[in-house]
């Protein structure tokens, strides 16, 4: 464990080169300070906790067999990750038919969804998350990757550009056309959220 925190202050792609190499420590420290948003990415583009689990056993496991077809030249490791992610969530909603899992969003205690010390409050935002949970999902693939990417895992137009293999310009226009889909969705969802939908564009603007 001590090795593995002394390896804390290494860059991702130091990290990656030595568990290429071998190295345990390092690879582990890779996951854990990537695993967490390769999961988060894969739950949402999914809306399943089980895909997201399995998607991402499969990219670190893709990373050990594979990662040595990482470019530092083209991109982050992180978005090198969410490209691999990408195409495993993609299988996977084929597989096991993406419309039955994303009827349901996650359970209650999932961090996505906001929860507050007053109970009244409380249910107020925890419906408000539902609704922009079942917002985001009912998005065409290619705007969710770019809400989801820009505005839940907070990359930048460049780094999302990488993951998706497309131009920044695609990026800005994907992610203004999703964000006037999901405040028209927020807005047609239920009357007690209409109020929200102006502060939806503001977050994911």
């Amino acid at each position: 464990m001590a090795e593995v925190a002394l390896l804390t202050e290494h860059t991702d792609e130091q990290l990656l080169a030595q568990a290429l190499d071998g190295n345990e420590d390092a690879f582990t420290a890779l996951y854990r300070r990537r695993q967490g948003a390769v999961y988060r990415f894969a739950l949402h583009m999914s809306g399943s906790p089980q895909v997201a689990e399995e998607v991402t056993q499969d990219v670190f496991m893709f990373l050990l067999q594979r990662g040595r077809g990482f470019d530092p030249s083209r991109g982050a490791v992180s978005a090198y990750l969410f490209g691999v992610a990408r195409n495993y969530v993609r299988r996977a909603m084929e597989k096991n038919h993406s419309e039955a899992l994303m009827t349901t969003p996650a359970e209650d205690d999932d961090p996505f969804l906001v929860t507050d010390s007053d109970p009244v409050d409380g249910i107020a935002r925890r419906q408000t998350s539902k609704a922009v949970w079942k917002a985001v999902l009912s998005l065409p693939e290619h705007y969710r990757e770019a809400v989801v990417l820009c505005d839940l895992q907070e990359l930048s137009y460049a780094e999302a550009a990488e993951a998706l293999g497309c131009a920044i310009g695609t990026i800005r226009s994907r992610l203004h056309r999703a964000h006037e889909m999901l405040v028209r969705k927020l807005q047609s969802s239920a009357p007690a959220l209409a109020g929200f939908s102006g502060d939806a564009a503001r977050c994911l603007s």
